[in-house]
Formats: C-alpha cells, sequence, structure tokens
C-alpha cells in the first residue's frame, strides 16, 4: 500500500513528545496528521477529512471535549471517529468524553498494542458503515426510481387513454418543478411536484372513450361528466400519510381551478386554490396547447405564451403567470429536451399551427367559448 492509499489519522496533543510517540505506534500502517492545540485540529479535520482522530483532553485554550463537540456539530466533520487519548482516566472523565462524541478512550500512558488495535477496530468498523450507508444510498435511490417508474406509468395509463403520449407529463411535471423554484418554494417542495404532478390527470380513467377521443365538442352532458376527472382522480390516488401523495390529491383535486373563480370542480378562487394546484394549472395548459390531441392541433410555443399573458389574473396566478413567462428559455429548453419522437404514436407529431381557435383549444376551454 503506497502512503497515498494509507488511511489517515489526525493525531492531536499540545505534547511533541507525545506526538512522536503515536506516530511512532502508527505511521507503518497509517498516514499521521499532525495539531498542537484545537484551533489547529479543526482546521486539519476539515481540510483533510482524516479517517480517525486521536485527540488530548488537556490542552491550553480549547480542551479536548470542546474540539470534539465541535466536530461533531460540524456537517463536515462529524461523521469522523473520534478517540480520547489522555492521563485523565477517571469513569467521569471517560464519560464526558463519550457524551461529547467519542468512540472510544485510551489512557495514558498508552500501550502500543492496545492503541493499534482500538485504531484497527475503530476503522474497521467505520469502513462497514461507509459500506452500509452506501447501500441504503443505493437501496434507496433504487426504491425512488421505482416509485417514479410506477407514477409515470399510472399518469402514463391515463394520458394513453387521451392523447396517447408519455412526454405531456413528463412535460409538464418539469415545468411545475421549474416554476415552483420561481416562486421560491423549498427544494423539498420543488422535488415533491416533480413527482407528485405526473397523477394530475389519473382521474381520466374514469371517462369513457367516447368523450376524451370525441374530435368536436362536447354535448352538456358529456361536459359533465369530463368535469369529474379530478374528483375521480383524487378518489383513485386516496387518502396517505405521504407527503407525495397528499401533494398529488391537491393537484389531481384543483389542477383545473381558476384564478377568477371559473374553474372546476369546487369553483375555487385566487390563493384559495392551493399553490400546486395554480402551478400544475399553469403548466398542464401551456403544454396541452403546444401538443396535438385527438381533438385538437399544436399551438406555437410563442402562440401559448401570448395566451398565458392574456389569462394571467383569469384563469392564471397573475404572479406565477408573470414568473412562468420570465422563464421562456427555461420552458422551451424542457420542451426540446422531450420532444415527441418524429411520426409520433399515430402520427402526432403534425406540424405546429398558428394560434386557433374553438374546438383546437385545450378541452377544458370548449364549453366556455361553447356558451
Amino acid at each position: 500500500m503506497t502512503e497515498n492509499e494509507k488511511q489517515k489519522i489526525l493525531l492531536v496533543d499540545d505534547e511533541p513528545m507525545n506526538l512522536h510517540l503515536l506516530k511512532s505506534v502508527l505511521s507503518t500502517s497509517y498516514s499521521p496528521l499532525f495539531a498542537h492545540d484545537g484551533a489547529e485540529a479543526l482546521e486539519q479535520a476539515i481540510q483533510h477529512a482524516p479517517d480517525l482522530i486521536l485527540l488530548d483532553v488537556m490542552m491550553p485554550g480549547m480542551d479536548g471535549y470542546t474540539v470534539c463537540e465541535q466536530l461533531k456539530a460540524d456537517t463536515r466533520t462529524a461523521k469522523i471517529p473520534v478517540i480520547f487519548v489522555s492521563a485523565m482516566s477517571d469513569v467521569a472523565d471517560e464519560t464526558r468524553g463519550f457524551q461529547a462524541g467519542a468512540v472510544d478512550y485510551i489512557s495514558k500512558p498508552i500501550s502500543p498494542p492496545i492503541v493499534r488495535a482500538r485504531v484497527k477496530t475503530q476503522l474497521a468498523l467505520q469502513d462497514q458503515n461507509r459500506i452500509l450507508e452506501e447501500k441504503v444510498r443505493d437501496r434507496t435511490s433504487e426504491l425512488r426510481q421505482t416509485r417514479m417508474e410506477i407514477i409515470h406509468r399510472l399518469g402514463r395509463a391515463a394520458e394513453f387513454r387521451d392523447n396517447e403520449t408519455g412526454y405531456h407529463i413528463i412535460r409538464m411535471s418539469h415545468c411545475c418543478r421549474l416554476l415552483a423554484e420561481k416562486a421560491g418554494l423549498d427544494d423539498e417542495a420543488c422535488g415533491v411536484i416533480l413527482q407528485a404532478s405526473p397523477m394530475h390527470d389519473v382521474g381520466k380513467i374514469g371517462i369513457p372513450d367516447r368523450i376524451l377521443l370525441k374530435p368536436g365538442p362536447l354535448d352538456p352532458d358529456e361536459w359533465q361528466l369530463m368535469k369529474r376527472h379530478p374528483e375521480f382522480g383524487a378518489q383513485i390516488i386516496g387518502q396517505h400519510d405521504s407527503s407525495l401523495l397528499r401533494m398529488a390529491v391537491t393537484i389531481a383535486i384543483t389542477h383545473h381551478e381558476k384564478w377568477d373563480g371559473s374553474g372546476y370542480p369546487q369553483g375555487l378562487a385566487e390563493e384559495r386554490i392551493p399553490i400546486t394546484g395554480r402551478i400544475a394549472a399553469l403548466a398542464d395548459v401551456f403544454d396541452a396547447l403546444t401538443s396535438k390531441r385527438p381533438y385538437k392541433n399544436a399551438w406555437l410555443l410563442a402562440d401559448a405564451f401570448d395566451f398565458v399573458r392574456d389569462q394571467a389574473g383569469r384563469h392564471f396566478d397573475p404572479n406565477l403567470a408573470e414568473l412562468f413567462l420570465s422563464a421562456r428559455k427555461e420552458v422551451t429548453a424542457i420542451r426540446n429536451r422531450w420532444s415527441e419522437p418524429e411520426g409520433g404514436v399515430k402520427g402526432q407529431r403534425d406540424k405546429a399551427r398558428s394560434r386557433p381557435r374553438g374546438s383546437e383549444l385545450p378541452r377544458y376551454y370548449v364549453s366556455s367559448l361553447r356558451d
């Protein structure tokens, strides 16, 4: 094993002779680092990230207990195991050392075999913990990926019956996260909305094909049934303790509400609509406008952005609309990254048209225009 491959051990003591002794005991198997006081120990720990720290207790200025407490309070050094090496060998001294966060306590004068054995044991435990943490991270990542796959497939089941493409829910969910970030939601909420928003239209599973795939306007009875899909979606997702599924229910039931109160199913207005529902409403409509559906052709992006501006304060939260319009480059990049395959499913990737009217609006506008 080369010097660079050896595990690093930080030796902290204000007495040079003690450091020399520890070096002679450990340098054959490990790469030693040295600090002569508490402040230097903290600097060395942050700079070099040693695998283990051997720490004296009685030092001028900052004692070892305080050094250990500060190491454990800093996320950069909290996981580094600390072994106290001290002439203070009373039970009370050892107890205080463990309370400060140490993993072991060696009394002076030291026994070289004991020091080597204790160091070897703690480093082995540290390696095992690291391996376990990696396994947990890998397993958590796998579970997260599996969960996302299930969520996307659930959303895909609904979309397949409507426009037969899974790209809508991908683009829509990424636009939701982008808009959530612009609106100042925290990182956790932005991550959850990315995962929850693909389920926004899962309630379309409960809508008959004769309505979903109808190329022309819906009659009043068909429209009333169509407007129940948010309710169906909330019922399909159900009530759960999971923050992800709670947000998914909120989005499913509110993403067709409008800022001016003219939406459905509850006729909520302004900030009575949860912000996640307001975000999903904007992202969903924008992507629906710019995508081909059985009952409409795709709009040009410029026309869809103009529509968002026109509907600010009516359909859309005006603040969110402004943020969305300010992010045109990011929105366009999302659409380019997850664009429909050439030809699409059943030839869906037709040439986008300039802003159309009437039945070529998304389904949720057909009724109001007809009336």
